[in-house]
């Protein structure tokens, strides 16, 4: 590891929440937007996982 690793600049997020948007394109907008969907699919899809195996678990304890 070198000496100077720490002075590089850090790369900045893909997208963070409340970032100032005025000095994106319409393209960095669209890409953006485009992210954060995918983001949202993803953790649509974890809630309907975790959802059906609580349902699973509440109908062993029901039987």
């Amino acid at each position: 590891m070198s000496l100077f690793e720490d002075d590089r600049p850090k790369k900045p997020s893909a997208h963070e929440i409340g970032s100032d948007l005025s000095l994106l394109s319409v393209d960095e907008l669209k890409s953006r937007i485009a992210l954060l969907q995918a983001e949202i699919e993803r953790l649509t899809a974890a809630c309907e996982s975790k959802a059906s195996g609580r349902k699973a678990a509440e109908g062993l304890f029901r039987s």
